[in-house]
């Protein structure tokens, strides 16, 4: 860069016969200091702010490993790292349905060194079924951009006699009490899906929480549970292999990643309507700017042609959005799942 010397610098530097090659490199750090500088030979901005980041950038997992937000959180992770220029560490924290890790990432410095990647369960759901959540989705967290929506699925062990909505609707009915369907944990959006199912569908299943995804899907494909309802991410490979049997997708079109499997509207339940999602947010309190990077760089990533590609394919949508957009989502998302809670008349303490 060029840096010029005011006319009234240079004038007062001949009036002291001082134009001197020091005396130039002051003047110019004075030009360079621009609104901060308070006379001619001021050098510096008064308050510099530190570069971001300096050190490791750390993603708070609320769930366990290989999960549907463990795989996004990985997949966005490794070219948060590259172009932030500084580590990106993923730390899974699961249990309480999200809160252990909601409450570490919450109690974070608001520096943008902590992220946390949560999403329906923590930051939607959890605030109706908890009495006495140790953090506030709202207060305590600041939005940074939304990652992804994925379709719920209903699955079933390929053992049990049914292929259809319809044949496990009829099944659920002969056996009331008796058909049991596992979910990632209590409060998650397979284990409100599955509720939602319950009472849309007037049958009488009975809810098998997991710590996760995969040890759910783990005892679906060994015959542990019949059923299951959760995400499409940590199940397709399952799907195609056999080893689990889809009868339906929520959305209101066919899954790219598994376009044999019908809607729950073409299986004959169009009033039925369940999603997950996720997103990044940080302590509240991150400086702004910092935010702004942040969404930045993540919304980059998140529509490169390459992710979304992956997220496709395993099942997912790539959604980024601006803080303000994702902000007033979880807002809405809170009110909406407050009455299926209501109704279903859950509470967890």
């Amino acid at each position: 860069m060029t840096h010029t010397l005011t006319e009234s610098a240079c004038a007062y530097a001949r009036t002291r016969g001082r134009l001197t090659p020091a005396w130039v490199a002051m003047a110019i750090g004075a030009a360079s200091a621009g609104p901060f500088a308070t006379g001619p030979f001021a050098t510096a901005p008064a308050m510099a702010q530190p570069a971001y980041p300096s050190k490791p950038v750390r993603i708070v997992l609320p769930f366990p490993p290989s999960g549907p937000t463990d795989i996004v959180a990985r997949l966005v992770g490794q070219k948060l790292s590259e172009a932030l220029g500084e580590a990106v560490v993923i730390e899974n924290r699961a249990g309480g349905a999200g809160v252990i890790g909601a409450t570490v990432a919450a109690k974070a410095a608001p520096d943008g060194h902590t992220m946390i990647l949560g999403g329906i369960t923590t930051f939607g759901i959890a605030p109706s079924l908890h009495k006495n959540l140790p953090f506030h989705p709202i207060r305590d967290f600041a939005p940074v951009t939304m990652a992804t929506r994925q379709s719920i699925m209903l699955m079933a062990n390929p053992s049990l006699p049914v292929k259809s909505v319809k044949d496990f609707i009829a099944f659920a009915r002969a056996r009331p009490g008796k058909v049991d369907f596992g979910s990632s944990g209590p409060g998650g959006s397979g284990h409100m899906a599955g509720e939602l199912f319950r009472m849309i569908a007037g049958v009488d299943i009975v809810h098998i929480p997991y710590k996760g995804a995969p040890p759910a899907l783990a005892d679906l494909m060994g015959g542990q549970i019949p059923t299951m309802f959760g995400t499409m991410l940590a199940a397709v490979p399952n799907v195609r292999s056999g080893r689990v049997r889809a009868l339906a997708v929520t959305g209101a079109q066919r899954a790219t990643a598994l376009p044999e499997v019908p809607t729950f509207a073409e299986a004959g339940l169009p009033q039925y309507e369940a999603s997950s999602w996720n997103g990044f947010l940080v302590p509240a309190g991150t400086p702004p700017a910092v935010i702004e990077r942040l969404n930045t760089e993540l919304v980059r990533i998140l529509r490169s042609p390459e992710v979304q590609d992956r997220l496709v394919a395993d099942g997912a949508t790539a959604s980024p959005s601006t803080p303000e957009a994702f902000g007033a989502f979880i807002k809405a998302e809170i009110a909406k799942w407050a009455k299926v809670v209501e109704a279903a008349a859950i509470r967890i303490e």
